[in-house]
């Protein structure tokens, strides 16, 4: 009789679950494990919005599994000792758990794998959490894709499996071997208690991600190519918490959205890619989420702010799509895509706070917190990572509002203090006539603040920090 270890990682689910499906080929019992390891993490510890996220999802996983015959053990601490420790307990003949791409979890594979197999337990790890292996995918010349388009080309030309692995039906599992309880993690926020709006938002767990792809393939999926830029409409699949932790694959996911026809379809398949670029990045520079990948960026003149900083995490920047931004991550743990673009670039740039500041906001805050996605996305907006556009063209907050949130819906949504201003002046209400400021109830600098920084003022400033760096003598481009 064989027995194996299942490692639960970031593929919290059941269908489509490669580690799942070859530890039932491989054993007669199976122990389902999970273990928290905040030291080994380091900097990469999950952040609050991340950890209710990763409550709830046990909690969803562990109730799976044990309709299914298979309790999940939960244990937190050092996995390095754990993992070996526990194979070892229940005399396992495989380890089976998904390929990991974050640099501390690559380390700690190496090792776990070391001390596994010198106890003679086989250590094998599947493609689990990405649609590809990111060594494999190169260039004509067998290097590395530098730039998302090759890249993306190369995805589609390798083709994805049409395969989707069933969930099992029963698993035998494991008796006798003690788990924390989930509680105890203290996981949850206390009090004050500021996940109210992300309970509103969230169903986290497998069923939760299957009914939110079916409702955007149903409904968004078709008008996608226009609609994801607007932030004001449900045009996006909002799928990426779930695709982080692993509650639905992203094979699933693009074998689904594949089935329908036109430019929605096909947009929303090169924006899976752009996970799978970010993960690659990682995979090839491993210090992304601190260092530039363009190394003449460590030489950039950032500025120390801190009351900018906070101003611009609380959403009180005075550029409204700016705070209703910062709101809508603060109240519901995400941001619409558009509006986490404008909202980096008005920091890296108009502000001129590090990039590195604003990454590690994003990382407490979002539900979706991914160190790879999270790290290329804020390189790309500050200009200094992998196919990033220019430092200096420079998202102008002003017209990006009026070009995707044209009536001022998202706006007045989440920065209710100004909701009552006509259109035309909702995204600049520092151009408002005095009489219309009156008649909506605005008096600036009392109940809504006036800009931290002119855009203009900002906007020439990034200019000239840009060109200490690279002596260009380029003009501004405002991003519409």
């Amino acid at each position: 009789m064989t027995t194996a270890l299942l490692w639960f990682r970031n593929d919290l689910r059941l269908k489509d679950n490669p580690p799942l499906h070859a530890a039932l080929a491989t054993a007669d019992k199976i122990l389902p494990v999970y273990v928290l390891d905040d030291e080994a993490a380091g900097a990469a510890k999950m952040g609050g919005a991340s950890r209710w996220w990763l409550h709830h999802s046990l909690a969803s996983l562990g109730k799976d599994l044990a309709q299914l015959g298979a309790p999940l053990v939960l244990r937190k601490g050092d996995a390095r000792a754990i993992i070996p420790a526990l194979a070892r307990q229940i005399g396992a003949d495989f380890v089976h758990v998904a390929r990991a791409y974050e640099p501390h979890m690559r380390a700690m594979d190496k090792d776990i794998a070391a001390a596994l197999t010198a106890a003679g337990i086989e250590y094998k790890r599947h493609l689990s959490t990405t649609l590809f292996a990111p060594e494999r995918i190169k260039n004509k010349t067998g290097g590395v894709y530098g730039v998302y388009t090759p890249f993306s080309r190369a995805c589609f030309e390798a083709g994805v499996a049409e395969h989707i692995l069933p969930v099992p039906r029963m698993i035998a599992g494991v008796a006798g071997i003690a788990g924390d309880a989930l509680a105890a993690w203290k996981l949850l926020p206390t009090k004050p208690n500021w996940a109210g709006g992300l309970d509103a938002a969230w169903q986290p767990g497998e069923a939760g991600a299957a009914a939110l792809l079916a409702r955007f393939l149903q409904n968004a999926v078709h008008g996608y190519d226009d609609e994801r830029n607007v932030p004001a409409k449900p045009g996006t699949s909002r799928l990426s918490p779930h695709l982080h932790f692993g509650e639905i694959s992203p094979r699933d996911v693009w074998l689904q959205a594949a089935k329908f026809e036109g430019k929605g379809s096909e947009h929303y398949l090169k924006e899976l890619l752009w996970r799978e670029f970010s993960i690659y990045l990682l995979w090839h520079h491993p210090d992304l989420p601190s260092q530039p990948i363009r190394p003449e960026f460590t030489r950039f003149p950032w500025a120390d702010n801190q009351a900018a900083l906070a101003a611009w995490q609380r959403g009180q920047t005075g550029v409204p799509i700016v705070d209703a931004g910062m709101r809508e991550l603060w109240q519901t743990g995400w941001m619409h895509n558009r509006v986490r673009m404008i909202t980096a670039s008005f920091l890296v740039k108009h502000l001129l706070i590090p990039w590195q500041a604003g990454e590690a906001w994003f990382w407490d805050t979002l539900v979706d917190a991914d160190l790879a996605a999270n790290a290329a996305s804020w390189q790309w907006v500050a200009g200094c990572g992998a196919d990033a556009a220019p430092y200096f063209r420079i998202f102008n907050p002003v017209l990006q509002g009026l070009k995707f949130d044209a009536d001022g819906a998202y706006v007045r949504r989440y920065v209710p203090e100004i909701a009552n201003l006509p259109a035309k002046y909702i995204h600049a209400p520092w151009d408002a006539p005095e009489s219309e400021l009156t008649k909506a109830r605005i008096a600036l600098g009392k109940t809504y603040p006036r800009p931290i920084i002119a855009l203009s003022e900002g906007r020439e400033r990034a200019l000239a920090a840009y060109k200490q760096i690279s002596g260009s003598n380029k003009n501004v481009t405002d991003e519409a």
